[in-house]
């Protein structure tokens, strides 16, 4: 049966509220169901990240893809297609912005993956069959592509009654004398900011706490904190008053545009640090320890914990830099130069660790074991006294 994907001819228009709730119950339902696939996915896999039980973990991306589209059936197909109308409805008049390019080849794309899905449920298939089973294969990457872009299309939706605007702008004299205020409170340490995203318009937004003579007010600032030139464009007594007031925030960006969250690829094996740990401590020649701690930076494929940190660490800098702020610029400089410290020492480990293997020497023999399990006394001796409580003081006869 091929399922609705708008309603029929005649009926009513599902109201943007409940186009919103439609796809965001979709994307909640797939977050729950790529959870429970990693979850078994990882039940299939070795400590190191090896699949071990190959049948096991078919088994687990079959009853996903099943559970995918049985989540499609009941919370999106009903409208997707209203969904992208509205969607495309907001999106054309909203001012030039940088971002709306790829929002319009997001929607370009989703429309294009609703087509296919329905193309695929069309597919003639039995219960539970082979057919079946490569049916729900083929849906998953359109069902994915809609659970992990689809935010967008349901944010401008809920654009639709003029979310983009401020609803009670400050007039200019307002707004210079609150922005001397705040620009005076951030000179003296007193400007806490705590929420920032970004409008419409690409402006971005930011609350802070502005504290002056013991009271703080919740103002709202557009543009870089960090760069001069930025003005406050509301004041208000709590952030509730703030999110009623201010322009709705738009979806904010991703580092990499190829991520999914649901289309990970497989795991690298890894060997975690507490086994290399436990390896030198437990091991007898030089030859074991060296062996730890090339394990600890190996290159490749099966990188160690050094070369991932020296990863995450220029990941994080990639990071920073992209928010495109002074400070996120600032902090971006300083984990670059973080991250070639950590791969001048994985060097330097490196090389410690080779000329510890070329010793081919062994722990000394008197640094003999000690029993845990202490011998249990003979049946006709008395049981030692144990020591007195801590805090407890021994009674003396």
């Amino acid at each position: 049966m091929r399922p609705t994907s708008s309603p029929p001819p005649g009926s009513r228009r599902p109201s943007a509220a409940e186009l919103s709730n439609g796809a965001g119950n979709f994307m909640l339902r797939m977050s729950v169901i790529g959870c429970e696939a990693d979850d078994a996915l990882d039940r299939t896999r070795d400590r190191h990240g090896r699949t071990v039980h190959p049948g096991a973990a078919e088994a687990a991306r079959a009853h996903r893809d099943k559970a995918a589209v049985e989540a499609y059936r009941t919370h999106l197909a009903p409208y997707a297609e209203a969904l992208l109308d509205v969607a495309h409805l907001v999106l054309d008049p909203l001012p030039p912005a940088r971002h709306l390019a790829g929002w319009q080849a997001v929607l370009d794309g989703l429309a294009a993956s609703a087509a296919e899905i329905r193309r695929i449920l069309e597919w003639p298939t039995g219960l539970g069959t082979k057919d079946e089973r490569a049916q729900h294969a083929a849906l998953w990457p359109h069902l994915t592509a809609w659970a992990d872009y689809g935010y967008i299309a349901s944010n401008l939706v809920d654009q639709r009654d003029g979310g983009q605007h401020q609803k009670s702008p400050l007039t200019d004299e307002e707004r210079q004398l609150w922005t001397e205020k705040a620009v005076a409170a951030q000179r003296r340490g007193e400007l806490d900011l705590t929420e920032s995203w970004y409008a419409a318009d690409w402006h971005p937004i930011t609350l802070a706490y502005l504290v002056q003579e013991d009271e703080s007010t919740v103002v709202a600032l557009r543009g870089d904190p960090g760069v001069a030139g930025w003005q406050v464009i509301g004041h208000y007594a709590h952030e509730y008053e703030a999110g009623r007031d201010l322009p709705a925030p738009v979806p904010p960006g991703v580092l990499r545009p190829d991520l999914s969250r649901h289309n990970r690829p497989a795991p690298a094996p890894e060997m975690s640090l507490q086994d290399l740990l436990r390896d030198v401590v437990e091991g007898r020649s030089a030859g074991d320890a060296s062996n730890a701690l090339l394990g600890a930076v190996q290159r490749g494929y099966a990188a160690g914990p050094m070369v991932r940190l020296q990863k995450l660490v220029e990941t994080g800098a990639q990071f920073a830099s992209a928010l495109e702020t002074v400070q996120g610029q600032q902090i971006a400089a300083r984990l670059s130069a973080l991250g070639r410290q950590i791969e001048f020492l994985t060097g330097e480990i490196e090389e410690a660790a080779e000329d510890l293997g070329a010793t081919v020497a062994v722990l000394p023999p008197h640094r003999t074991p000690v029993l845990r399990v202490r011998p249990r006394p003979a049946v006709d001796t008395s049981p030692p006294v144990p020591p007195p409580l801590a805090g407890t003081p021994a009674r003396h006869r």
